[in-house]
């Protein structure tokens, strides 16, 4: 996120759903928000990313994961997500791209 250029990033750590929907619904801003495919206990993205979306959140929602070669990713939008993105394809100019897509308004 650092190695972004044409975008200032204020990045939100949590390492739990839990604590990403805590933030959520602290009232800190967030404009977007990518959540790691599988965040245990959870399975996987259809268990994590309703919980951030029943907590108010009606920003953008973009899973990473290591694979999106399971069935279940086709799917991906009836689970309140926006987008996917492989772990292999992070890089500043797969963000910069995401973010003029998902918040910069034409």
């Amino acid at each position: 996120m650092t190695k972004v250029q044409s975008f200032t990033i204020q990045l939100h750590y949590s390492d739990t759903i839990e604590a990403a929907v805590d933030v959520i619904g602290s009232g800190t801003p967030i404009a977007m928000v990518l959540v790691d495919n599988r965040l245990p206990p959870h399975g996987d993205f259809r268990e994590t990313v309703p919980l951030i979306r029943q907590k108010g959140f009606i920003g953008p929602v973009g899973v990473i994961s290591g694979s999106l070669d399971d069935a279940y990713f086709q799917s991906f939008q009836e689970y309140g997500v926006d987008f996917r993105l492989d772990k292999a394809e992070l890089d500043p100019t797969a963000i910069e791209f995401l973010l003029q897509e998902y918040l910069v308004k034409s």
